[in-house]
């Protein structure tokens, strides 16, 4: 039933499987994999996907649907955490990545802060905080660059990568870790004073296939973000990326062992919401 819902969103949106991994991993950084990023605002508490690095989350519907046809066949059993950690699977899945079996069990949250959205890793950060965001979660330089990898997928605004093409430092305007034709392309689409509200660029050369494409891009200079540029800062991460971009398979394997981790991570829940937006 949960496939059958992604299928069916990503018939009508492509954007779609980008759109689930990202909220899978949002939601089990910040409480562990709770559900908890599901939760609409309500009354005067605002919840975590209306914090500012969530407001571009999108493709709850997916959940929602999915959650409405396993209610139908059987109540109040399957936690909305365990239907978003399935969803994200199918969504690299049916992207041609690989598929594994995700471990059930998790139990819904009740509690969502749009200002704990704020511990999320951000674009900018350099490798030390990167590797401190993940290892508070229980996760190793290893699983913060295969997990980096889910980056083939989907798509960023100009605000995520400004302070790479304008400003940069006082001696130059652009990050000159940037392939200079592409950050010239970055440029363009996303001028200093941008007024298209959605402008952006592709994460990678195939946005919406699942590849290690990522990572070929990285090493030639063409990453999006300073946090994927950061990953070449010490010689374990950057022969990591270089393993991944020669290979497919090295890097299907190690997506795969830190996907089931992080979404392994405990988020503590206590109940299993009959509506993935609202506590019982």
């Amino acid at each position: 039933m949960i496939t059958k819902a992604v299928k069916k969103a990503m018939m009508n949106d492509k954007t779609v499987p980008a759109a689930l991994l990202r909220v899978h991993f949002h939601d089990c950084f910040i409480r562990g994999c709770d559900a908890s990023v599901l939760l609409d605002s309500k009354g005067n508490n605002k919840a975590e996907k209306d914090g500012p690095p969530n407001i571009s989350l999108h493709a709850f519907y997916v959940i929602d649907n999915a959650k409405k046809e396993i209610e139908k066949m059987c109540p109040g059993v399957v936690s909305c955490a365990d239907i978003l950690a399935v969803a994200a699977r199918d969504a690299v899945a049916l992207s041609g990545g690989p598929t594994w079996d995700v471990p059930k069990g998790r139990k819904d949250g009740r509690t969502s802060k749009a200002n704990d959205s704020l511990q999320l890793p951000f674009p900018t950060f350099n490798i030390s905080q990167l590797e401190q965001s993940f290892s508070q979660r229980g996760l190793s330089l290893d699983d913060l660059v295969a997990l980096s990898g889910g980056h083939t997928l989907g798509f960023a605004h100009c605000s995520s990568f400004q302070n790479r093409i304008h400003k940069f430092s006082n001696v130059t305007n652009v990050d000159p870790s940037l392939n200079p034709s592409f950050a010239a392309r970055l440029r363009q689409v996303c001028p200093k004073h941008n007024k298209v509200k959605n402008a952006g660029a592709n994460l990678d050369s195939s946005p919406t296939v699942f590849d290690n494409a990522y990572y070929k891009l990285l090493l030639k200079g063409k990453s999006i973000f300073s946090s994927d540029q950061a990953l070449l800062a010490t010689s374990r991460a950057s022969a990591l990326v270089a393993k991944f971009a020669a290979s497919q398979k090295e890097f299907n394997d190690a997506f795969v062992k830190s996907m089931i981790k992080m979404s392994s991570i405990n988020g503590g829940g206590s109940e299993i919401r009959l509506s993935c937006r609202v506590v019982n």
